[in-house]
């Protein structure tokens, strides 16, 4: 589960990359989920680096942090297979 939660922005860079230049909605999408991904790495970090600084107290925090991708990446791939951009909630951009 952490993997797939802290690495999560693998398999959206290489859809950019592979494919990002063929389509523009398989860029929009790829693109859209590579900064979410990233967003809530970095919180997922953030909240592993709280649980250490706590000694275990907020352990419970990166295991909360690392649901939301799992569920709102599940949402997500629902709205891409009816063909709608899905806005992800609580993303900063950093890939445009």
């Amino acid at each position: 589960m952490i993997g797939a939660t802290l690495f999560g922005w693998v398999g959206p860079l290489i859809v950019l990359l592979v494919r990002g230049q063929q389509s523009p909605a398989v860029r929009a999408h790829a693109v859209a989920a590579l900064n979410f991904q990233i967003t809530w790495a970095v919180a997922i970090l953030v909240g592993w680096l709280l649980a250490a600084i706590t000694c275990g107290l907020l352990s419970f925090v990166p295991i909360v942090l690392a649901i939301v991708p799992i569920v709102l990446g599940v949402v997500a791939a629902l709205k891409a297979n009816q063909d709608l951009l899905y806005q992800y909630p609580m993303t900063r951009s950093f890939v445009k």
